[in-house]
């Protein structure tokens, strides 16, 4: 079968296509026939998830058909899933089947592999640790990011308001049919003033930091009594920012990473648990749509990852395979 590797050369992420053997399923796996995958910008820098050394495969979310495996879960041939998917550039791929989520038949093959981490990663970050509320306030830095757009689509989903920042005021402006409350066009940490001004002094409840160290400290200045912070990326390249322990003393805030990386594969299973219950009567009842900015070709993945890194995009970039 085609398969794309990820390796770190000089500093930036190479894929290469190899013709490899077919994955066979093991106890707890299934084995599934992609149709579609999700990019992630975390997958593509160095030092992120590629570290220097030998290729490994790359992807990690699809949808497709089950192939064979899933006898604990009741999984079946031929049904649809989605889900977290190491390998998932390729023809055929395996997933936890823990972590194989069914398919609402309103969702595209696009679309269902637009989903799986970025709209985990938001339940965790919204729900699971952020407790985000109907009627509070939201906060999203780099908002046209795929994790910024889906943040605002689910908050908005659970009747919360939404401020995000941008640099692009034609993303901002797509982005009020999302649910936008306020668009704020900037890349500098100068916006916790208007964020204060538009929440009547309060300031937001629940901040989403996906740019990095450069906005933390503007993020912080920007957060209300017993507000909440998650870091979830830092793609200016910035891992450290000034921290005002007054502030976060007095205003009782809390700070939160939200990861992966250290968990265990039974941890990742209780998100999935959370995230089916809580989000996909939302997506099988039409009440989020995940916004795909451009779909790609197999045979166009070095084209999607160079569209990506030029961050010309609003939502998810997916592949279709």
């Amino acid at each position: 079968m085609k398969a794309f590797y990820i390796s770190a050369v000089g500093g930036k992420t190479v894929l290469e296509k190899r013709d490899v053997p077919q994955p066979q399923p093991n106890a707890g796996q299934v084995l599934v026939k992609v149709k579609a995958v999700g990019l992630n910008r975390g997958e593509f820098i160095v030092g992120g998830l590629v570290k220097a050394g030998a290729a490994k495969p790359a992807g990690n979310e699809a949808a497709g058909e089950v192939v064979e495996g899933g006898e604990r879960s009741g999984l079946r041939a031929g049904q649809r899933v989605m889900g977290r998917c190491p390998g998932a550039f390729a023809e055929y791929a395996l997933m936890d089947e823990r972590e194989a989520i069914p398919v609402p038949a309103n969702l595209s093959w696009e679309e269902a592999a637009s989903i799986p981490l970025t709209f985990m990663v938001v339940h965790d970050m919204l729900i699971e640790q952020g407790k985000l509320k109907a009627g509070e306030w939201l906060l999203v830095t780099g908002v046209s990011s795929g994790v910024g757009v889906a943040a605002l689509q689910a908050a908005h989903a659970l009747g919360a308001k939404v401020i995000g920042t941008s640099g692009s005021p034609k993303k901002l402006e797509a982005l009020k049919k999302q649910g936008l409350d306020l668009g704020i066009e900037t890349r500098k940490p100068d916006f916790a003033k208007i964020v204060l001004d538009k929440t009547e002094g309060k300031g937001a409840n629940l901040c989403v930091n996906t740019v990095g160290g450069s906005v933390f400290a503007e993020c912080v200045r920007a957060l209300g009594f017993e507000g909440r912070l998650a870091i979830v990326g830092y793609v200016d390249g910035v891992l450290k920012g000034d921290f005002d322990l007054e502030a976060v003393h007095v205003k009782r805030l809390r700070i939160f990473g939200v990861s992966n990386k250290q968990r265990s594969a039974e941890q990742r299973a209780a998100t999935v648990k959370g995230f089916t219950a809580d989000f996909m009567p939302l997506f099988a009842g039409g009440r989020i749509k995940p916004l795909i900015d451009r779909v790609f070709g197999f045979e166009d993945l070095e084209k999607a990852k160079a569209y990506m890194e030029s961050d010309a995009h609003v939502g998810k970039i997916v592949v279709k395979v």
